[in-house]
């Protein structure tokens, strides 16, 4: 089955282009090209743009779901939520826990993987804690934090296949093992909650830890001890050239003096959007629960955030991934084809996916339309057309 994606404005990594036609071929991208070839079916964009779909590599949930609960509902209902917004490519993420209940997410992501017809590709996942600094904890579960153990990490490594990243903070005992182990199993270690310093996060980062989790979020900036001035985690990270970083650029977390400053310092090439979303994604404003709908944490989203009841800290974003472009171009002043990117090509890269993340023949078929105001009308996965509005 070859269709012809038409009459598009057409997002490459070095621009837009308004006179391109995009082929896929079953599940790849066949041809961009400005000639016209034989087809079996044509999608006419009609003046919109014409995206690789959105690879979103740090969710926690969408649409009253959060991966925590358990259940292959959760995962499919945060995947089709995800891919109405534009996401192709989702990581679930799951927060500090019970060991019990990291390993049994596993069994549930594989199943979820197995009924997923109408959602976000879910390639494998990410694990987010236990090992953080208690300072940094933000809205992670004080009751779980710990200092990495081999006997513990390796035991849920063993029984959780599919694991692609984990966040931990490298200054903890044990944590430049823990990274090695975790680089040697082919799997990204990413700073994330953390007070480390400067010695800590070149130690780490030749141990393998060359990401940072949420940038400004949950870690150390410059800092004084005894009159004498000290950088964190947040100024190694613009000193370390080969660094990749994350933001939530829900435009709460993050204010548009920062993403400008953060786009300034790393570029497209360096910077992957998150939305960190819990399960509040896509949901009106009200009482909600961060983590597990039974144990979890509560709070409350309002102002398109999520906050702790008492209102002194985020529990998290509820932004859906369209929201996220929108805002780099809208507040941080980045041109289209370089917004896209950073939901596309650069989040591909830091994990490791090189079958997609852009118009290119051979690559996935994962392409999406979307209007000026980043409205998604259109969603193909690996060749599938899922939305089609």
């Amino acid at each position: 089955m070859i269709t012809k994606v038409t009459g598009g404005r057409v997002i490459l990594e070095n621009g837009i282009f308004d006179n391109l036609n995009v082929y896929t071929e079953d599940a790849k991208i066949y041809a961009v090209t400005d000639k016209s070839l034989p087809f079996d079916r044509e999608v006419n964009a009609k003046g919109r743009y014409v995206s690789p779909g959105f690879v979103e590599i740090h969710s926690h949930g969408a649409g009253g779901c959060d991966f925590l609960d358990g259940t292959v509902e959760a995962f499919l209902t945060a995947a089709e939520k995800h891919l109405k917004h534009g996401v192709t490519t989702l990581i679930p993420t799951a927060t500090s826990s019970e060991i019990e209940a990291t390993i049994e997410i596993q069994k549930i992501y594989e199943e979820a993987c197995a009924k997923n017809t109408s959602g976000a590709d879910m390639p494998g996942l990410h694990l987010e804690g236990p090992y953080f600094a208690y300072g940094q904890r933000g809205a992670q579960d004080p009751r779980y934090l710990r200092n990495p153990s081999p006997e513990e990490y390796e035991k849920i490594l063993d029984a959780c296949k599919s694991v692609l990243r984990w966040s931990v903070a490298p200054e903890l005992p044990g944590a430049i093992e823990m990274g090695r182990a975790l680089t040697k199993r082919g799997i990204l270690p990413a700073v994330g909650h953390s007070d480390a310093e400067w010695d800590d996060i070149k130690k780490a980062f030749d141990a393998g830890f060359t990401h940072v989790t949420h940038l400004y979020s949950g870690m150390s900036t410059v800092h004084r001890k005894n009159a004498y001035r000290y950088i964190g985690v947040v100024e190694s990270a613009y000193l370390i050239d080969d660094m990749t970083v994350e933001i939530i650029a829900d435009g709460k977390h993050l204010p548009s003096e920062l993403l400008k400053f953060v786009y300034k310092f790393k570029g497209p090439d360096k910077i992957a959007l998150i939305t960190d979303s819990m399960r509040g994604a896509g949901m009106p404003d009200g009482e909600s629960m961060l983590g597990h709908y039974k144990n979890g944490l509560p709070c409350i989203i309002e102002e398109g955030v999520a906050k702790l009841p008492d209102r002194t800290a985020f529990a998290g974003s509820v932004a859906t991934f369209d929201r996220l472009v929108r805002n780099m171009i809208t507040m941080a002043e980045v041109p289209v084809h370089e917004a896209v990117k950073m939901a596309t090509k650069t989040p591909a890269k830091i994990m490791n996916f090189n079958d997609r993340g852009a118009l290119i023949p051979g690559l996935r078929a994962d392409v999406i339309l979307f209007d000026n105001n980043i409205d998604i009308s259109f969603v193909m996965v690996n060749g599938n057309i899922v939305l089609n509005i």
